[in-house]
């Protein structure tokens, strides 16, 4: 009787007592969120627009001309852009691992 040996190794193919034998993987997928540039610029960006939306007032006689929800709105639309960046960035390229 003859079993398929998937991962195409060479010898016998019993299935007691046998050590799995899996290709070894050499790469992820990408590098980790944090360690992105664009994951500081997003920080950066998030905590700019916070500022912003603090800092201008409706002191003077003015109206406030950004409120929070306009400063909430563009924190999503940041968040959103984010999330298209991260996922063209993982959409093909390698960071290989290191032994």
């Amino acid at each position: 009787m003859s079993a398929a040996n998937p991962v195409g190794n060479a010898g016998p193919h019993s299935g007691e007592g046998a050590a799995v034998h899996r290709p070894r993987r050499l790469s992820t997928e990408t590098k980790a969120a944090f360690k992105t540039t664009e994951f500081f610029v997003y920080i950066a960006a998030v905590v700019a627009v916070l500022i912003a939306s603090m800092v201008v007032g409706d002191d003077k006689g003015h109206a406030d001309y950004f409120r929070a929800d306009k400063a909430w709105l563009y924190i999503v639309i940041l968040t959103v852009g984010y999330m298209i960046s991260r996922g063209l960035a993982k959409s093909g390229s390698r960071d290989p691992y290191d032994n």
